[in-house]
């Protein structure tokens, strides 16, 4: 394609969900009707996603496959001239995945919100908020300057606060405070290392500064352990990094369906590709010092998110299967973090194939307990496996099947998505980069091999009650004397099957993690040439 158009596709990205939301916000949304000015307001969040989306596939298709590691649809124009910052945007083979997955995901979120919006003020400030949050998150990943990937990291913390606190559920305002002040105390600090960056070196350019011959060699050893601890800070807040993570499940559980799909699918992810991004290319000795400390937490993260959902599995009537999937994300982001830790061409694709797998799988995860909830009326574990022993099984065949899939993906067999960045993750473990401490990762990738046990045993816990339903109650053998007879326990209520709006809205994210289970190098033929010139210093 056309350079020219590409750059028109990228920066339209961008520009589209701002002027929708923009629009949103208007007495009536432009071009659209509807019977009322919600129902309006909502399909004018349909049309806009939709739109970004169709302009995500076009960049997709016209991007230049043959060349995945160059950066492409690329826009490079002066800013602040005082202090060097440019808009400088462009995608190349690790940004372009999470690109079209964002703009992916907040389309099934506006689609499925149409259908059924959370209780909550007037849907225009959702509507505003959803698409404001879903332009902040393609900004960040598609700006090539340090000033404007904090901006863009920091457009998206406002509108998820509102969507938590507005039209989240219990215990929505704490949730909403906790997040808020989690993530900005995070920024920061990161924007203290971003500073450091650029004024060392003379720019804040990341193209200019991943080059081992450019401003990069500015930067001494001293400045580059400082700088990679503070930007590493911030963006271990927002991954998020045992344990730096205490904000991720109370926000996860209070936040509304789509602000959870939206937060698990693609805001966890700024955090991880800000390590792929910055940490690796521009500070990498720092990164070299630091890389054990950051294999460790995430080897821990991952056993302690395993045995936080086992824990909750087993509680009975306290555990929630909403806060079982959150405490689930704080195990798989574990697996990218020691991926990147690696600082291997082999870890660092396993964690950008994991981050994309788990966008798709845990987003499925959130849309369907969300659609339990409104079913059943709570997250429960012990009301949603029915005391009477008729659970999704019996009483909503292919909804209970549905979440089987989405449980065993989670799991990561072989087939699925779930599995190839897990596995990469590991293998990059098993031999790290040269310097690093093979014994030590060898430990982290025995304590990950642990965590994907643990994470069998809970999940495989979880569709046996929810889906197979619990175990009835024991009756007396025998009738009881001088009693009357015992009467048959009443019928589980009924529960709706997978409606026409949810097949639309889940089925993609059900196909595309099937293809990229059976079919793993059309992602893995994007990110590995990427990668390799990124870790290459640029060359």
């Amino acid at each position: 394609m056309n350079p020219t158009a590409l750059q028109l596709l990228l920066a339209a990205l961008v520009v589209l969900p701002l002027l929708g939301a923009v629009g949103a916000l208007l007495p009536a949304p432009p071009g659209l009707r509807g019977r009322g000015p919600d129902q309006a307001v909502l399909r004018h969040g349909v049309t806009v996603t939709g739109a970004v989306l169709a302009v995500a596939i076009a960049l997709a298709a016209g991007f230049d496959h043959g060349h995945p590691g160059r950066m492409q649809a690329t826009t490079d124009i002066s800013w602040i001239p005082a202090l060097g910052i440019r808009i400088h945007l462009g995608v190349d083979g690790i940004s372009l995945p999470l690109v079209v997955l964002t703009a992916l995901l907040a389309f099934l979120c506006a689609l499925y919100s149409y259908f059924r919006m959370p209780t909550g003020p007037s849907p225009k400030a959702f509507v505003a908020l959803l698409l404001l949050l879903e332009a902040g998150t393609l900004a960040t990943f598609a700006v090539l300057d340090l000033v404007l990937f904090f901006l863009a990291f920091e457009t998206v913390l406002i509108p998820m606060y509102f969507l938590i606190a507005r039209w989240g559920g219990a215990q929505r305002q704490a949730a909403a405070w906790k997040f808020i002040l989690y993530t900005v105390l995070g920024s920061v600090v990161m924007l203290l290392g971003l500073l450091l960056i650029g004024v060392k070196s003379g720019t804040f350019d990341m193209v200019a500064l991943a080059t081992d011959n450019g401003p990069k060699a500015q930067l001494s050893h001293t400045v580059q352990l400082v700088a990679v601890l503070a930007v590493g800070i911030g963006l271990a807040v927002k991954t998020p990094l045992w344990p730096l993570h205490s904000w991720l499940p109370d926000a996860h559980t209070a936040a509304p369906t789509v602000g959870s799909v939206l937060l698990a699918g693609v805001l966890l992810k700024m955090g991880t590709y800000g390590f792929v991004r910055i940490a690796l290319p521009i500070t990498p000795d720092g990164m070299h010092t630091f890389a054990p400390y950051l294999g460790a937490f995430a080897a821990v993260g991952i056993v302690y998110g395993s045995l936080a959902c086992l824990a909750l599995v087993r509680k009975g009537a306290k555990g929630d299967l909403k806060r079982l999937i959150a405490y689930s994300s704080v195990g798989h982001m574990g697996f990218v973090l020691l991926g990147i830790a690696t600082m291997t061409p082999t870890g660092v694709n396993g964690a950008l194939f994991a981050n994309i797998a788990h966008g798709l799988i845990t987003g499925l995860l959130f849309f369907l307990v969300g659609a339990l909830k409104d079913r059943c009326g709570s997250t429960d574990l012990d009301r949603l496996a029915g005391r009477t022993g008729a659970a999704l099984y019996g009483r909503a065949p292919r909804f209970g099947g549905l979440l089987a899939f989405g449980a065993v993906a989670s799991l990561g067999i072989p087939g699925l998505a779930g599995f190839w960045g897990e596995m990469l993750a590991m293998f990059g473990a098993f031999r790290p980069a040269a310097g690093l401490s093979r014994p030590a990762f060898l430990t982290f990738m025995v304590l990950a091999g642990l965590g994907t046990l643990l994470t069998a045993a809970y999940l495989l816990l979880v569709v046996r009650r929810v889906c197979m339903g619990g175990t009835p109650a024991a009756t007396p053998a025998g009738p009881a004397p001088d009693s009357a007879p015992v009467p048959a326990p009443a019928p589980a209520p009924a529960v709706a099957d997978i409606a026409g709006y949810e097949y639309a809205a889940w089925t993609p994210l059900t196909v595309l993690t099937v293809l990229a289970g059976l079919w793993p190098a059309a992602l893995l033929g994007l990110t590995d040439p990427a990668v390799q010139q990124l870790l290459g210093g640029g060359k």
